[in-house]
């Protein structure tokens, strides 16, 4: 585990999000639920976590990927957005953009996001989505 990622699961305190936000560029809310086995790739530099979000075990995420709410232009209190999870083993790649919509939005487990996509709803399991915006362009083998 990089220092990074041990930064990550330490968030709750207000220094290690003020050092993961003013080194890395990292917004990483101390709200967020994070399984074991999260992996920044380069350092996860520039990516932005969205409170209501909950990430499974052993994903992966590169560097410059949002997960965000796609009515972020609405109050918070407004948002119809429930929650955002990210199941067990996904990869979103360079660039990523995973915006939730009304009620929960799920990335299925062993789901690949591609670099560079916007993708605004829910994936089905060991799925491949790219693409402005994010379509499914393929499955995954799911013993891989």
């Amino acid at each position: 585990m990089t220092l990074v990622e041990r930064l990550v699961y330490l968030r709750r305190f207000r220094v290690v999000r003020a050092i993961l936000s003013l080194v890395f560029g990292i917004d990483s809310p101390a709200q967020m639920v994070v399984g074991e086995g999260l992996r920044l790739v380069h350092s996860g530099r520039g990516t932005v976590f969205y409170p209501l979000t909950t990430i499974g075990t052993n994903v992966r995420i590169y560097h410059q990927v949002t997960l965000g709410r796609k009515d972020a232009h609405l109050p918070l209190g407004q948002s119809k957005m429930k929650r955002l999870i990210v199941g067990d083993d996904v990869v979103i790649f360079p660039g990523a953009k995973v915006l939730a919509g009304d009620g929960i939005t799920r990335i299925g487990n062993g789901t690949i996001v591609a670099a560079n996509a916007v993708l605004m709803c829910s994936t089905g399991d060991y799925e491949i989505w790219a693409g402005i915006p994010a379509r499914r362009v393929g499955v995954r083998d799911s013993a891989v």
